[in-house]
């Protein structure tokens, strides 16, 4: 399994991305989709990551001189484990947030600055909500997505279908301030809960 230092180096995060939906791409490929990656650089990280077992190379060609390879990512060398995880600092943590934001600005901006972007027609969206739940509920809520989720990300790619990227974020919020009875304040509990989105 590859380790947290190797999967949350921001280059090699776009990498990781740029395979996700059961991609199979070459170097040449994959250099196109993340043109403001300087080549060398973009070749040395890919070679990091195979090494790693991260991503795997399914064939080979001759190009010219040079040998293409087109590779694969394996999903599940891909993924932090739950013991790594527990171990990082929270200014770790916080590193790692930060290049998975900033995997996501990048994508962001690739599709609104690329051709002609229409949210509503390609069902782009970004939205922000609050729930109060218990961790049995969060644990049910988690488990449903999950049950959404993971048959969609089984589908292999097709001419009618359009790879579409999702991030989800789950965070705690801050501790509420209450008031001597224990109530939370009412200024807060009051606030706005429908879920802003732009699109």
């Amino acid at each position: 399994m590859a380790s947290a230092e190797l999967l949350l180096h921001p280059v090699r995060l776009r990498i990781v991305q740029a395979f996700l939906g059961d991609r199979a791409l070459t170097t040449s490929q994959l250099a196109a989709e993340l043109s403001d990656i300087p080549p060398g650089s973009l070749y040395r990280h890919v070679a990091l990551l195979t090494k790693a077992g991260v991503l795997q190379v399914v064939a080979e060609r001759r190009v010219r001189a040079v040998i293409e390879r087109t590779y694969i990512l394996r999903i599940l060398a891909a993924q932090i484990q739950p013991d790594e995880a527990a171990a990082m600092t929270p200014e770790q943590h916080l590193e790692a947030f930060m290049a998975y934001v900033a995997g996501m600005l990048v994508d962001a901006e690739r599709y609104l600055m690329t051709g002609e972007p229409d949210p509503l027609r390609d069902g782009a969206s970004y939205r922000v909500g609050a729930m109060w739940l218990t961790d049995a509920e969060l644990a049910d809520l988690v488990r449903d997505v999950i049950a959404v989720f993971q048959p969609r990300l089984a589908n292999a790619p097709a001419k009618d279908r359009r790879r579409r990227m999702i991030y989800t974020v789950l965070l705690p919020a801050p501790a509420v301030p209450t008031s001597a009875g224990g109530e939370v304040n009412a200024k807060v509990r009051s606030g706005n809960r429908k879920p802003k989105e732009g699109s």
